[in-house]
């Protein structure tokens, strides 16, 4: 799921979320899905993707890494899970670098 804006400001911002079904996780779903988007947002001319991600998700964190997100910040108590508040890991990548 992309959220882009309509506020001028954060034009050209994509916030998304991309949940993999527990049974398909570790197959490279997630990978696909996720550089896709990317290709999809540089194509489109947007200048970031950005995201938050639960700390102990380590296959996640990973992943996003790995396809040259950056790690900026945390979210405190940002995200309910099980009737916990739970903080989260902010994550953005600028894609205005694929483009030059």
């Amino acid at each position: 799921m992309v959220f882009l804006t309509a506020r001028p400001c954060y034009a050209g911002i994509g916030e998304f979320s991309v949940y993999v079904r527990r049974d398909y996780r570790g197959r490279g779903a997630g990978r696909a899905v996720l550089a896709a988007l990317i290709e999809a947002a540089v194509a489109a001319g947007l200048h970031k993707l950005t995201s938050r991600v639960f700390p102990e998700n380590s296959a996640s964190r990973a992943l996003l890494k790995a396809l040259g997100f950056e790690e900026i910040g945390i979210h405190r108590r940002h995200g309910k899970l099980d009737g916990l508040w739970r903080d989260c890991v902010i994550v953005e990548r600028l894609l205005d670098e694929d483009q030059k």
